[in-house]
């Protein structure tokens, strides 16, 4: 049985500097109580993020595509990747969003495949201060991009009117989507009984009249609201790390097991202030789960600071991935994704149930340093 080992993606000096740092035991620090939800940005973490996959029935060749941090921004840098596996391993990209991914291929009679994938990443939370324009001008082609149709994000039809009547009476960038926002927080709601992160058809969803999701689906419908009014808008696909720092059960993740913390965020582009944070969808599930009750305002000392500092901003103890969507992965015999969010795998029998992890099976982890 061969192993390989690589690092790649190295970028010397950052990853030379968070590898000199301590790492931090979150199973012995306490958790926060929840308290005012107001991030702020200017305090760098650095993480390792470890992604493990086992096969545990494998059936022929079986391959395997793990997403990679792809995202170097304001907010996120992405370092180093290394990995090992008995595969035969090669980094790849999706061609048109640029997703990268590890693409493992097991030979037919490998009895155990599996692959370890360990990626370092720095973050930081994010907050704009809309008294201040000095983003600096994106690129014309850039803003085209982030205001097409996907498969699931069309721009016309039900999309379009439903986008044109909730902007009525806005004049600017800031002012349209600040009602767009408002919108998905008083027409969605999270339903927990959604698997994983949802689809994100929101078609369907305007046309059913059954706006009831979880990330991939409220915050997609929010950025194609966006998107068919003129405002470049994107999602971002992720996962949460870390407790948040504010308290929130909900808006915070267990490093020590991964499994189901995947979250989505969207960002949309406002003249003057550049790309912005957005994340109606965690509005959403904190008033739907955050306490016992249900809560249905706003307004609620819970909600509020939420849904106050989602507008413009998001709390840094989560990693993005990448903001494709209708990925093909190389080298797949099943369909393109709507988003590459999940591990994904495919054998003899076909394609994993990437929603399902302890099937498939794959267990996530992150490491403070």
């Amino acid at each position: 049985m061969s192993t390989v080992r690589r690092t790649f993606l190295k970028n010397t000096a950052a990853a030379a500097v968070a590898a000199a740092l301590p790492a931090i035991n979150f199973a012995q620090t306490p958790a926060p109580s929840r308290g005012h939800f107001a991030p702020q940005s200017g305090a760098w973490r650095t993480f390792d993020v470890t992604t493990r996959v086992d096969i545990v029935k494998p059936q022929g060749v079986t391959k395997v595509w793990l997403p990679i941090p792809s995202v170097n921004s304001d907010y996120q840098r992405s370092l180093e990747n290394g990995f090992s596996s008995n595969g035969v391993a090669k980094l790849m990209q999706d061609g048109q969003d640029g997703a990268k991914m590890l693409y493992v291929e097991f030979a037919a009679n490998e009895p155990k495949p599996y692959v370890e994938l360990t990626s370092r990443v720095q973050t930081q939370s994010r907050a704009i201060d809309w008294s201040q324009k000095t983003a600096a001008a994106e690129s014309a082609d850039t803003l085209r991009y982030f205001t097409r149709s996907t498969a699931l994000i069309p721009t016309d039809g039900i999309v379009r009117k439903t986008a044109v009547a909730a902007t009525q009476g806005a004049r600017t960038d800031v002012e349209k989507a600040q009602k767009l926002y408002d919108w998905i927080v008083a027409n969605t709601y999270r339903e927990p009984k959604v698997r994983g992160c949802g689809e994100g058809d929101i078609k369907t969803m305007l046309e059913t009249g059954n706006l009831g999701g979880k990330c991939a689906d409220l915050n997609a419908l929010f950025v194609g609201l966006c998107r068919s009014v003129g405002l470049p808008a994107r999602d971002v696909y992720g996962i949460r790390l870390v407790p948040s720092a504010f308290g929130y059960k909900e808006l915070s993740g267990n490093p020590a097991s991964l499994k189901g913390a995947q979250h989505c965020r969207s960002e949309v582009y406002l003249k003057g202030y550049g790309w912005v944070a957005m994340d109606p969808a965690d509005v959403a599930k904190v008033m739907r789960l955050e306490t016992a009750e249900w809560i249905k305002t706003t307004g609620n000392p819970v909600v509020a600071p939420v849904n106050k500092a989602l507008f413009g901003g998001w709390e840094g103890n989560w990693m993005a991935y990448n903001t494709a969507h209708d990925v093909a992965l190389p080298k797949a015999s099943g369909e393109k994704l709507g988003f590459f969010m999940y591990p994904v795998a495919e054998n003899a029998a076909g394609r994993f149930d990437s929603y399902a992890p302890d099937d498939f099976k794959y267990q996530i982890t992150a490491r403070l340093v």
